[in-house]
């Protein structure tokens, strides 16, 4: 083998390697995404389906054996010679054996050579006969023939014999004949029936290998199969949660960024006003309104996911502080949060969007105002967290938000702690809202989280 048929060889070795390895990953993905029941209701159909093509291509029923008879010393006609056949002919006068490069057909003597054919003596003597009751006058001489070459490979024998020998021995050469004919067909029956047996048998072991090895493949590759799908999966459900996370995430870092306009507007207006009218209230409501700037900048520009409940209820004691010194005797906050509690883990800003829910929707519209109770409490390994006031309640006063800070706290909720967590917002009796977050309770320290 030369340089260029191997490179030509290996080079499509290498490409019927790279289909095979396909294929067989095709078929392996196939076969183990399949139930086990699909699996063997598959391999029946393809046993059913076996046996209906083995019955179809294997069958011997219908074979046909042609075969070659001799009727009465005749045989049929061939339409070309044969090197050293041999002519055997029986009749009346004998037993005619001729061999050689000549074909005969039957019983016609026409087809024997003229210098073949012996003349009977019957025939010689009627000839003679003739001869002297009316002589004839003298033939010319016949030219002289060219002496006769024998054939190397024609030979001919007559044997004379009474008529009735002549038929039993016809009749003795026919049975064999026929004898030698049937054990030939016999013969050949037998050899494609041998055939048509191992065929079928190859075809059978060769579907039953064919769903052995399927039956590996699921068995050997299904738990492989199936790991690498539900890493996939999972995979893909994680990237999908750190979206939804980041999302949530960026929604709530603008919520945080996003002071409420109208509450800093009338804070500092007020402050105006109050600076001409009365200019130590004016520097108490500065006061406050620096202290909670400073306990929110520092929540804005942080990323985390959980903080401190201390922390949270700082925050809305700032803001609540600011606007109390707005709405005065109108607003009374009950503040209920121990101090064991403070070291709890929970979201940063949703106390302070419930606070603000409450004054914007249930307080600050209502003429007398009301009272706003912060209530944390453990209940089941759950920290609950409940902002309650007696405003106006549900539909009383028409909203001009979006409505999604209520979702938005929802959502960070389920990704963070999935069905463990929830809020609540219920009616309160005798009016008002009352809404709850409830998430695991876990403790903050040393920079970590711990349950």
């Amino acid at each position: 083998m030369n340089s260029d048929s191997f490179t030509t060889f290996k080079k499509n070795a290498s490409i019927a390697t790279v289909y095979l390895s396909r294929g067989f990953d095709k078929v392996a993905s196939w076969v183990t995404q399949l139930s086990w029941w699909k699996f063997l209701l598959f391999a029946a159909l393809v046993l059913a389906a076996a046996g209906i093509l083995q019955e179809t291509l294997f069958s011997s029923e219908e074979l046909v054996i042609e075969k070659v008879s001799r009727h009465n010393g005749k045989s049929t006609k061939s339409s070309k010679p044969a090197k050293g056949n041999t002519n055997i002919r029986i009749d009346d006068t004998g037993v005619h054996i001729k061999t050689g490069t000549y074909t005969y057909d039957g019983d016609d003597a026409a087809s024997v050579p003229a210098a073949a054919t012996p003349t009977p003596p019957k025939a010689e003597a009627e000839a003679a006969g003739a001869a002297t009751a009316s002589p004839a006058p003298p033939a010319p001489p016949p030219p002289p023939a060219a002496p006769a070459e024998p054939s190397p490979n024609a030979a001919s024998l007559n044997l004379s014999l009474p008529p009735d020998a002549a038929q039993d021995v016809n009749q003795a050469i026919n049975d064999a004949v026929a004898a030698i004919h049937e054990a030939a067909a016999e013969k050949a029956e037998q050899q494609v029936a041998r055939y048509q047996k191992k065929s079928s048998e190859w075809f059978v072991n060769f579907v039953l290998l064919l769903l052995i090895g399927l039956f590996g493949t699921k068995a050997l590759m299904g738990g492989k199969k199936r790991a690498e799908a539900r890493a996939q999966a999972a995979n893909a459900a994680a990237e999908h949660a750190n979206l939804q996370r980041e999302v949530s995430e960026a929604k709530m870092q603008m919520i945080q960024a996003q002071v409420e306009p109208h509450f800093l507007f009338n804070t500092l207006a007020s402050v105006e006003y109050l600076i001409e009218t009365d200019p130590p209230r004016a520097s108490a409501m500065q006061k406050r309104l620096i202290q909670y700037l400073r306990a929110v900048l520092p929540q804005m520009r942080e990323t985390a996911t959980v903080t401190t409940l201390g922390r949270e209820v700082d925050i809305v004691r700032a803001y609540l502080d600011l606007l109390k010194m707005r709405m005065e005797e109108r607003l009374i906050v009950d503040l209920q949060v121990s101090d064991g509690l403070r070291s709890a883990a929970f979201p940063p800003m949703m106390l302070q969007s419930l606070v603000e829910n409450a004054i914007k929707h249930g307080l600050e519209p209502k003429a007398d105002g009301g009272t706003l109770r912060i209530k944390a409490e453990v209940a089941d390994n759950k920290l609950r967290v409940s902002v309650t006031d007696d405003g106006l309640g549900f539909g009383a006063f028409p909203s001009n938000g979006t409505g999604l800070g209520l979702q938005s706290i929802r959502d960070r909720l389920k990704l963070l702690h999935g069905a463990a967590a929830q809020l609540e917002i219920a009616p309160n009796s005798p009016s008002g809202v009352c809404s709850t977050i409830e998430v695991p309770y876990q403790v903050v320290g040393a920079g970590k989280t711990k349950p």
